[in-house]
């Protein structure tokens, strides 16, 4: 059974739950239906960046989930694995950090920090009618530059006037290598050095840190990847890392436009269709946010004690409990 402890993070005890023949459904769609709402800046009520929103449209209260894209990614193309996630009973906010020219990291960081704080006054007012947030049970997380983004707001590099629940740093990045980080330089690679009380998962990909050929470099390169988001990590944390998928292979099949056609050449990729990956991401997703907004814990133990249960292969999977 899942308690509070004494900060009111929810302790799980992996190691006393451990049990032959789990199961868990988290990595097929959930029961749940759910809308995509695309939501500008045109008016002086609206975000402070675009978004995507993703919103069960079942009458309730449910949890948030702020996702940031990666680099030189759009948001739209993660819509698979977040329709996954808000299936089961999540609303998740999307926004499009910068068009096609980055910004700076800590602009990144910035504008991040505005779409939260436009939250407790803007987000009810773009969801389905008889559905709102649940803004005590906010979660964040990003992928790839986005994933460090992430990290560095929950590190407080930006003034948020909400407080977040958990963490997901999706193969997240720090850098072109440990001597190349991006400003703002969080890694600081020594072990549980991030300032953090609340409960981190990481997910990592075994092909991220291999060169795609000769003439390009690895989209997560050793040294600044999820392996190091780990290792900095306070528990409780984890780490999942699917060894045989690559940086881009939870993104959805064929993202439109230049970005896209980058998404798709840039990386070393796996060998077979991303939809197991995307199950897994999302279902890892769900299981983890569920098990720490929640308390409902079945779903993560099950995965933790046996990976196989994962529609990938899992290599390794690693966690430290408070």
């Amino acid at each position: 059974m899942a308690v509070l402890a004494a900060k009111g993070i929810i302790k799980i005890d992996l190691k006393t739950t451990a049990s032959s023949g789990s199961s868990t459904s988290v990595f097929e769609t959930g029961s749940l239906s759910v809308s995509s709402i695309h939501v500008d800046t045109s008016n002086i009520a609206s975000p402070p960046k675009p978004l995507l929103i993703i919103s069960p449209t079942e009458e309730g209260t449910y949890p948030v989930l702020l996702f940031l894209h990666g680099f030189e990614l759009r948001n739209i193309f993660y819509t698979q694995i977040l329709r996954h996630i808000s299936s089961y009973g999540f609303i998740v906010v999307a926004p499009q950090l910068y068009g096609l020219i980055p910004p700076s990291g800590i602009e990144e960081i910035r504008s991040a920090a505005a779409v939260t704080n436009w939250l407790s006054s803007g987000l009810q007012s773009m969801l389905p009618e008889k559905v709102k947030p649940d803004l005590q049970k906010l979660a964040l997380a990003g992928h790839s530059r986005g994933g460090k983004a992430a990290f560095a707001l929950a590190l407080g590099y930006a003034e948020t006037s909400l407080k977040f629940s958990a963490l997901v740093g999706l193969d997240p990045v720090g850098g072109k290598g440990k001597c190349c980080q991006t400003d703002p330089k969080i890694l600081t690679f020594l072990p549980h050095s991030f300032n953090l009380t609340i409960p981190v998962c990481v997910i990592g990909t075994g092909l991220g840190g291999e060169q795609r050929n000769c003439i390009t470099c690895p989209c997560a390169p050793d040294g600044v990847n999820h392996v190091e988001f780990y290792s900095e990590s306070k528990p409780p944390c984890y780490h999942f890392v699917t060894s045989d998928y690559g940086h881009m292979d939870m993104l959805d099949d064929n993202p439109s436009g230049f970005r896209g056609l980058i998404s798709r050449y840039t990386c070393k990729n796996g060998n077979g269709p991303r939809d197991p990956m995307r199950k897994y991401v999302g279902g890892i997703f769900v299981a983890f946010l569920t098990a720490y907004l929640d308390g409902e814990t079945a779903d993560f133990k099950a995965i933790v004690n046996e990976p196989d249960l994962a529609p990938v292969k899992l290599d390794p999977v690693e966690f430290i409990e408070s």
